[in-house]
């Protein structure tokens, strides 16, 4: 297969969906900024917080398995740029809610409607791009969403002192609505190899996908540490630093936005080195499981000791959430081309699932213990160590099924 890598490819391809990735992770992680501010104006719990931001991981994954299909099928171009559409009407309904009802069908439209700005960009790098370059590129992409993360840090927490929340939301649908124009009339298309081909036959390649053991190996993973990790970051961080640090509002935005930076920084380390990387033998695989080790280091300092170097501790953290994202390389890698889409989506459904199950989970095992008499912060801290014992076991398994791999 001829891959026409040119630079004007790069901008017509790259620029469009990465502007779709930088709103997908400024709405996934906005509401760790605008959620204390929406709990105290709509008097909502810790329990509506975590219902009312998982809403948006609930409605993300659940679009999964289609999403892969339709990407199979149709082509990234037509897929996101429609589903952005759907994003801009959730951010509306949000912005003019009033109640956590309405509040949650916005976060669940946008959820949706941001679905497939990952996978869809995975799907054209696939499309355009030689093999060798995908771990680089994903880095690239990622570093478009560690941008967005930043903006919804600091910036929107200074962004709050001038204009509402409401006229925030109302603003990202405007430019959601623009980049879908953009990728719908700049990004280029290339023939689908599924176009034509019947829902049995691509619920074939689902099925093969989930059939396989290289899959699994890196499902449970996905689930407990890239899930776990924007659970943590999309709301229960400030929450943490707020119960378990006494920070206020300033100073917990710095350090999510010290947090995101350096979580940047691992996506542009990626797409700078990824792909010498592979050149010179060292296996990302490896990368994968060092990141992953350290990550849980830094949890267990981070439950034991929470007023202990937190400043360096949580944005250590996003450094290897960025390193966890090189999974849907290394489980794409082992399909076809052709099931490139429906292979990440796989992977995405348990990562958001993870994101969900787990957002709303912290908050209600939260308020069950503080319901029991536990204090706040030993609530928390119970919390946390739950997503920790989670986390080791997905590890465990990830080293048994290497070994008998």
């Amino acid at each position: 297969m001829r891959y026409p890598a040119t630079r004007g490819l790069w901008l017509r391809l790259f620029l469009p969906f990465a502007a779709g990735y930088f709103l997908s992770y400024l709405y996934r992680t906005a509401n760790a900024v605008i959620g204390p501010v929406l709990a105290h104006e709509l008097s909502l719990g810790d329990n509506a917080l975590g219902l009312l931001t998982s809403t948006y991981f609930l409605a993300f994954g659940a679009a999964q398995l289609p999403l892969g299909m339709l990407l199979d099928r149709f082509g990234p171009r037509r897929v996101e740029a429609a589903l952005l559409v759907i994003a801009a009407s959730g951010a509306a309904v949000f912005a003019l809610s009033d109640a956590l009802g309405g509040l949650a069908l916005g976060r669940a439209l946008i959820g949706l409607g941001v679905s497939a700005c990952l996978m869809a960009s995975f799907k054209a790098f696939a499309q355009w791009f030689p093999p060798e370059r995908q771990a680089s590129l994903t880095g690239w992409i990622m570093a478009a969403g560690g941008l967005g993360a930043l903006a919804a840090a600091k910036p929107l927490e200074l962004a709050l002192g001038f204009v509402s929340w409401r006229e925030i939301a109302l603003g990202l649908a405007a430019a959601t609505l623009a980049v879908a124009a953009i990728i719908w009339f700049v990004a280029p298309d290339k023939e689908s190899e599924e176009k034509g081909t019947g829902i049995f036959a691509q619920l074939a390649g689902v099925k093969a996908i989930y059939s396989s053991r290289h899959f699994w190996r890196y499902a449970p993973m996905g689930f407990w540490f890239t899930g776990g990790f924007m659970a943590v970051q999309g709301l229960w961080a400030s929450r943490w630093m707020a119960v378990l640090e006494g920070m206020d509002g300033a100073a917990i935005a710095l350090r999510l936005t010290w947090m995101s930076g350096a979580m940047l920084a691992g996506f542009l380390f990626m797409g700078f080195f990824a792909t010498a990387l592979v050149h010179r033998g060292i296996k990302l695989e490896k990368i994968y499981l060092g990141a992953m080790l350290v990550a849980v280091g830094l949890l267990t300092l981070i439950c034991a000791l929470p007023n202990f170097a937190g400043g360096l501790l949580w944005p250590l953290l996003g450094i290897c959430f960025s390193l966890s994202n090189v999974s849907y390389s290394l489980v794409a890698q082992a399909f076809p081309p052709a099931l490139s889409g429906r292979a990440n989506t796989a992977l995405n459904l348990l990562v958001f699932a993870g994101a969900f199950g787990l957002q709303w989970g912290i908050g209600g095992l939260v308020g069950a213990l503080q319901a029991a008499g536990w204090a706040s912060d030993a609530a928390f801290r119970a919390a946390f160590v739950t997503l920790l014992g989670g986390q080791l076991l997905a590890l465990g398994w990830m080293f048994l099924s290497r070994r008998r791999g």
